[in-house]
């Protein structure tokens, strides 16, 4: 049996599966503030009359990482950061305690100028005045040769909590976006922290001696001890969620549009031939555009909780949430209201929600029914309106999903696919406005749960070698062994696939879950000199694709 638990900002959904099926479903309110209870509640009523032994895999998404983003709610953290010549690293400034210093390595990862280590001592002293607890550290080519990081972080480490360097962060050259990654790591460390204590505290509350993953924003799982190195893998884990748990009810050949609408946002997606579309370079939220690898999801402020107000006549919705529904004690009017003033809806408290969307339809000059029925139509267009600016906007340059990059493909939605608890309601609503079948998934006020629980391990790693100099190397991993001058493409593709599985074993995955491997990128380079060849440059890249775990079929029937 497997456990599934999507943490999202309203609720918390939870599923217990079987080979047969879904055994057992909850969901309970989510108190951020106690995160412990949250999840205690969900393994409590999930395991009651359950053998915890029988328990084989737990896989938590969460959306608390990017509510922090979003809310701009994440301690300040120092960034030191050295580049060399050619590219001025205060240009990628986080805030207020960021250092350039000097030190700088080559592209071939040899040395050009040393670290300056008085200069860290006294950037020390600045950051400990300021109370700073978590600090990046990054230098330019680092996946080159990570030496000067880890330098810098070997005098920091005595005065400071937890050092994200650089060159964990992926093999990628891109400097901007490895400042922002690492900055991530730092900025979300502290939350993510408390996160996987809760979830360490209440798996000991109830017996449970399995390891726990957690699904990342490309889909696929990690263990939650390796995702305290790379806290913000977990940034988009509730969207990511969504879409796994979509993947299985898309239609083949075809596009397809994923909408989890919850209390706070509808978060919004597509598959092509059932496989998500990627983001190429990583994630950009804000102004941070990372290096994370992730499913291509956006989020629009707009959900069965969004707060509904009358403004000179013009009726207004979202983005902000101020409780739950009126339905259920909340304080003000929300799409859920018109729910039940439309009786779509009927668990709840009525008379409240009559109470409020009748505020609405006088400042609208209209009936209850008409605000109710205009309420539920403007959600519908809002969220398609946003939905069809996505489609132009990805139609408007190469398309990436998972499995490959599609040359010239224009998205074409045929379907729509809707998640959430007011997905059966939604459905019919957009499917009778906009002439496009939509349908509300099986179980879809629990699908997110479903997907993550699904999911399988994914990984990556990126391999360099230099014929020249005699090494492969994947710094990112820890990795790097002497070669000669024979060493070829095969070698290459050889020695990453062992890396590969080794790492994603070290993440949490079953042997038998990992035999879907890629190579995604793979370049090659002679390297000249006088015109003479003196050897060659190989670099690739190879993944596990996202994807299902084996043995769970009948669920996704």
């Amino acid at each position: 049996m497997i456990i599934g638990i999507d943490v999202g900002g309203t609720n918390t959904d939870a599923v217990l599966l079987s080979s047969n099926g879904i055994t057992k479903k909850v969901k309970v309110t989510t108190d951020s503030a106690d995160l412990f209870n949250t999840i205690l509640s969900c393994f409590t009523r999930l395991l009651d009359n359950i053998d915890p032994k029988d328990i084989k895999r737990v896989v938590i998404s969460t959306t608390l990482t990017t509510n922090a983003i979003v809310q701009q709610n994440m301690n300040p953290v120092g960034m030191i950061v050295s580049a060399g010549p050619g590219i001025d690293p205060k240009a990628f400034n986080t805030g207020e305690h960021y250092y350039c210093v000097s030190g700088s390595i080559n592209h071939r990862g040899r040395e050009k100028a040393p670290v300056n280590n008085m200069e860290i001592e006294d950037i020390v002293e600045k950051l400990k005045r300021a109370g700073i607890e978590y600090i990046g550290v990054v230098s330019k080519f680092c996946v080159r040769n990570p030496s000067h990081e880890i330098l810098i972080k070997r005098i920091l480490n005595k005065h400071f909590k937890k050092i994200f360097m650089g060159h964990h962060v992926s093999g990628n050259l891109n400097f901007p976006r490895r400042i922002a990654t690492t900055h991530l790591n730092a900025a979300v460390f502290s939350l993510h922290k408390s996160f996987f204590e809760a979830v360490k505290l209440s798996l000991e509350k109830k017996g449970l001696a399995v390891p726990i993953q957690i699904l990342k924003a490309d889909g696929g799982t990690m263990s939650l001890e390796s995702s305290m190195s790379f806290p913000g893998q977990t940034v988009l884990s509730g969207p990511a969620a969504s879409i796994m748990g979509a993947i299985p009810y898309a239609p083949k050949k075809q596009d397809a549009i994923v909408l989890d609408v919850g209390g706070t946002t509808t978060d919004i997606a597509f598959l092509v031939d059932k496989a998500p579309l990627l983001e190429p370079l990583g994630i950009q939220r804000g102004r941070y555009k990372s290096l994370i690898r992730s499913l291509q999801t956006d989020s629009i402020g707009i959900g069965g909780d969004s707060v509904i107000r009358v403004i000179d006549k013009e009726l207004l919705i979202g983005p902000d949430r101020h409780g739950p529904a009126m339905a259920f004690d909340g304080p003000d009017p929300t799409p859920t209201d018109a729910l039940f003033v439309l009786g779509l809806m009927t668990d709840g408290d009525k008379e409240n929600a009559q109470k409020g969307i009748h505020k609405i339809a006088m400042g609208l000059g209209l009936t209850d029914i008409e605000a109710a029925d205009q309420i539920f139509k403007k959600c519908c267009s809002i969220i398609l309106k946003k939905t069809f600016e996505m489609i132009d906007k990805l139609n408007s340059k190469p398309v990436y999903t998972v499995h490959e990059f599609l040359e010239g493909y224009k998205i074409s939605p045929r379907k729509i696919l809707l998640l959430g608890g007011p997905a059966p309601y939604f459905a019919k609503k957009i499917e009778e406005l906009y002439h496009i079948k939509t349908i509300a998934l099986p179980e879809s006020s629990v699908a997110n749960a479903i997907g993550a629980a699904l999911a399988r391990t994914t990984c990556e790693v990126t391999l360099n070698a230099d014929t020249e100099q005699g090494i492969v190397s994947a710094h990112e991993e820890g990795f790097a062994e002497p070669i000669s001058k024979t060493y070829s493409k095969d070698d290459l593709i050889e020695t990453a696939i062992t890396l590969l599985k080794e790492k994603a074993i070290n993440f949490g995955a079953d042997p038998d879950n990992i035999d879907e491997v890629e190579v995604v990128e793979f370049q090659q380079f002679n390297i000249v000199r006088n015109f003479s060849p003196r050897g060659k440059i190989l670099r690739t890249k190879i993944q596990i694709k996202p994807g299902m775990i084996k043995g769970f079929e009948k669920i996704l029937l």
